[in-house]
């Protein structure tokens, strides 16, 4: 389905990609696609909210790899995340897929989330857009050019929004002040913010 993103659309600032990729899909090899509706960006040793921040390990040596591949982690011991790798080899920066509308694949992607309260929960947050997708941790590293691993990202030509949503980013202590956050206005699928976070910023 689809041919994927070229590797230098990910070469670039991830506050720059990262408000690109809303209406972007992505795509696995069973057919599931979601459109991008949620996004944030981290930006490495100048984020103190990066996973990048204190420079490379063995758990985020993929951020400081080459553009376009597949950072996965294991967040809160609960659920796994997904982000693109931006910018050139070793910046470590990228972006935070937070939020799809499934649209493809849409029985495979109910049955992937389990018994839910609705259909804005299939892919609304982080933890929730990599169960629908089947997304884990031998994920990391995938070539998102290539399709190396079955998934990847396309352009079906839905533009991203002229005027896209811009708040600080989610569930961080850190690096709270930036608007990093950037999602598709009006879209059910995009994650709900608690009060108790609304009143903080």
């Amino acid at each position: 389905m689809g041919v994927p993103l070229p590797r230098d659309f990910y070469q670039r600032d991830p506050r720059v990609v990262a408000p690109a990729l809303l209406n972007k899909l992505v795509v696995v090899a069973d057919g599931r696609a979601g459109r991008i509706v949620e996004v944030e960006a981290y930006c490495g040793a100048a984020d103190p909210a990066a996973h990048t921040y204190r420079g490379k390990t063995q758990r985020n040596a993929t951020m400081f790899g080459p553009a376009g591949h597949l950072y996965v982690y294991f967040s809160y011991g609960i659920h796994w995340c997904a982000n693109t790798v931006c910018g050139g080899v070793g910046e470590g920066v990228g972006v935070l897929l937070r939020a799809i509308e499934p649209v493809q694949c849409v029985d495979a992607i109910r049955q992937a989330r389990g018994h839910l309260r609705g259909d804005r929960e299939l892919g609304s947050g982080p933890g929730r857009l990599a169960q629908a997708l089947g997304i884990t941790g031998e994920l990391n590293g995938a070539d998102l050019v290539a399709r190396d691993h079955g998934i990847w990202l396309m352009d079906d030509g839905v533009p991203p929004p002229v005027t896209p949503a811009a708040t600080p980013r989610i569930g961080i202590s850190k690096g709270v002040e930036h608007p990093w956050r950037w999602h598709v206005p009006g879209n059910l699928h995009v994650s709900k913010v608690r009060a108790a976070y609304q009143r903080r910023t």
